[in-house]
């Protein structure tokens, strides 16, 4: 079995170690790095240097959720378990 091991080096110092070359796991392993070293789409956005938008969009192919300090900081009135709740 061929077994890829690749230590790229990023700005920052973060090193990712990838078992293989498929980009769609690189690409959510880095989505997934950022958000736990950014804390919020924001900050990790800015980290990969691309928008919240298009993080967010990652995010939701790659079926990442919203960091939890992130979710936690959100008003009750934007969940959307209490806009269901409401009968909207």
């Amino acid at each position: 079995m061929l077994f890829h091991q690749l230590d790229f080096r990023y700005v920052g110092r973060m090193a990712i170690l990838l078992e293989d070359l498929n980009l769609r796991k690189a690409e959510r392993l880095l989505c997934l790095q950022a958000l736990e070293k950014g804390g919020s789409i924001v900050e990790a956005a800015q980290l990969l240097g691309i928008t919240r938008h298009a993080l967010k969009r990652r995010m939701i192919k790659h079926r990442i959720d919203v960091p939890a300090a992130e979710r936690d900081s959100r008003p009750v009135s934007d969940s959307p378990a209490v806009v269901a709740a409401d009968g909207a």
